[in-house]
């Protein structure tokens, strides 16, 4: 398997996209750190999924908002595991809002998880993986850091400075052996879009004007990709943003 011996840290693990990605880098064998906020047991599940299946991984707490979470999440993943080969930083939150519904506390929620958290994760495994002259660092963005959202500008905000950290990164650290990218899933359907799906007829309009027929993506439509860039295969790959998205931002 292409990473056997590999050791990776995927945050926002515990469920939607983060999840299968654990899944599937765990069956391309590597050991999986399944990292969580709020929702221990269900990183402690997708962990138990991934030994269950023959595989590596174990659960642990962060909150990657925070400085001291980060390097203390990095600390225990190199005490745990020995080091860090992968950072896929998928951690992330979305409040649709307009701006006049968006407070202060719901912009710093967004812009710190989504943006600050990729930044300070990606700080804090860069000291292993510049010891061992090779590392690989994927961030989880969306087509909304593309496109706008007339009810989504802290959001927006966040993934679109995710792409230019992502390109900023990878130059910084490219010269270290190490590659940052990103993958821009579109919409994909997890439990933290649930809500918004269930509007009445949202489902059926966003097919009506999909440009490929269809809209929702499921998350193992994400995982391959992501598989790809933490690979050796894309050794050569720096500071590209792959869109999974059906065509949207194509169209």
């Amino acid at each position: 398997m292409r990473l056997d011996g590999k050791v990776a840290i995927v945050t926002g693990g515990s469920r939607g996209i983060g999840a299968s990605i654990a899944r599937r880098l765990a069956a391309d064998g590597a050991t999986i750190a399944v990292v969580a906020h709020r929702a221990r047991e269900k990183a402690e599940a997708v962990a138990g999924e991934i030994v269950a299946a023959g595989g590596r991984a174990a659960p642990f707490q962060a909150d990657v908002s925070r400085v001291a979470d980060c390097e203390r999440l990095a600390a225990e993943v190199v005490a745990a595991f020995g080091t860090v080969d992968i950072l896929v930083n998928n951690a992330g939150v979305y409040h649709p809002l307009p701006m006049e519904e968006t407070t202060e506390a719901l912009w710093d929620a967004q812009i710190d998880i989504n943006l600050k958290g990729s930044f300070f994760m990606a700080k804090a495994v860069a000291p292993v993986m510049k010891a061992r002259g090779s590392g690989k660092i994927v961030n989880i963005t969306s087509t909304l850091g593309v496109v706008g959202s007339s009810a989504g500008a802290a959001y927006c905000a966040s993934k679109g400075g995710q792409m230019l950290l992502t390109k900023a990164l990878g130059l910084e650290l490219g010269p270290h052996g190490i590659n940052v990218n990103a993958v821009g899933p579109g919409a994909t359907r997890t439990d933290m879009n649930a809500a918004i799906r269930a509007q009445p007829g949202r489902e059926e309009r966003m097919e009506a004007i999909a440009p490929l027929g269809r809209y929702w993506m499921e998350p193992d439509d994400v995982s391959g990709a992501v598989a790809y860039l933490v690979s050796s295969e894309a050794d050569a790959v720096h500071g590209a943003h792959l869109m999974i998205d059906l065509g949207w931002t194509a169209w």
